[in-house]
């Protein structure tokens, strides 16, 4: 069932219940990208710059080299020891 035909069956029930139809599928649609829009620029304001996507990216870029340099580091010690 696609909006339209979701549409008309619940504009029935509403007229067979004597209530309000609903609004028309997309009635709202630029509305809520207007809210959603404004949402993502209030948070980019509110956030700490740390917790933002690019300095999210960065930790977890310098988490994963520091884990890279403990297992090198650890292969050369266990190779070391192998070779005594």
């Amino acid at each position: 069932m696609n909006a339209a035909q979701q549409h008309l069956l619940d504009t029935y029930r509403a007229a067979r219940r004597s209530e309000a139809a609903p609004p028309a599928p997309g009635t709202h649609t630029v509305r809520t990208a207007r809210e959603i829009r404004e949402w993502f620029r209030f948070q980019a304001v509110v956030t700490d710059p740390g917790d933002r996507f690019v300095g999210r990216v960065r930790r977890s870029a310098r988490r994963v080299g520091r884990r890279a340099r403990a297992v090198v580091g650890a292969a050369r010690r266990l190779v070391r020891l192998l070779q005594v």
